[in-house]
């Protein structure tokens, strides 16, 4: 797993994980800021934590996503999930793991990628706004998708007040989305294909 800052989709892929029917058990969870208030969420929920901080490679965005995916497969990982990951991926990356990668953006895609969702969802004046676990490819919020849920806007909403009720889904969407990506790559061979979970 992949964090930037306080991980709170970090915590609840945590939660999930400690259930015994789970389908995943968390390897690593790297950050690429020392600094980043998760790493000791994770150390006091007995996770192994590593830190690839970004600076020394100064701007070689590749050296720098050579160490980590070293990181990865040293830790034995299997799929990697962004959790809050402030940081643009390149092909290197995003190959290395293509298909084992997944994300979570505050929006309903394909609407709002990028930052400043809450934001940009007031202004263009949207009736339902939320979240989408995806699959990360080489164009940024752009890969295939998981699963969404959607919470209502109200009138009168800051983006804050938004941006709080938009996060409590995405604590309930990404263990949900994981789950089936999971048990759906297991059952391929004998269920059909479905279509992303949607919550409303």
């Amino acid at each position: 797993m992949l964090i930037s800052g306080r991980g709170s989709n970090m915590r609840a892929l945590i939660d999930a994980c400690a259930m015994p029917d789970f389908p995943a058990r968390i390897a690593l969870v790297l950050s690429n800021r020392p600094d980043a208030p998760g790493l000791e969420v994770a150390r006091s929920a007995g996770l192994r934590t590593e830190v690839v901080d970004h600076r020394p490679f100064r701007g070689d965005r590749v050296a720098h996503e050579r160490a980590i995916d070293a990181a990865l497969r040293d830790a034995g990982a299997e799929l990697v999930c962004l959790a809050g990951y402030m940081r643009l991926l390149t092909p290197f990356l995003t190959g290395a793991w293509a298909g084992r990668m997944l994300n979570i953006h505050p929006s309903l895609l394909p609407a709002f990628p990028g930052l400043h969702t809450h934001e940009r969802a007031l202004a263009a004046g949207v009736k339902l706004h939320g979240c989408t676990v995806h699959l990360v490819t080489e164009v940024m919020d752009e890969g295939p998708i998981l699963g969404q849920a959607a919470v209502p806007v109200h009138a009168g909403d800051t983006p804050g007040q938004l941006a709080a009720r938009v996060l409590e889904q995405e604590h309930v969407l990404y263990p949900a989305a994981l789950r089936r990506h999971l048990t759906r790559d297991a059952a391929a061979e004998t269920e059909p294909a479905a279509g992303p979970l949607l919550f409303l």
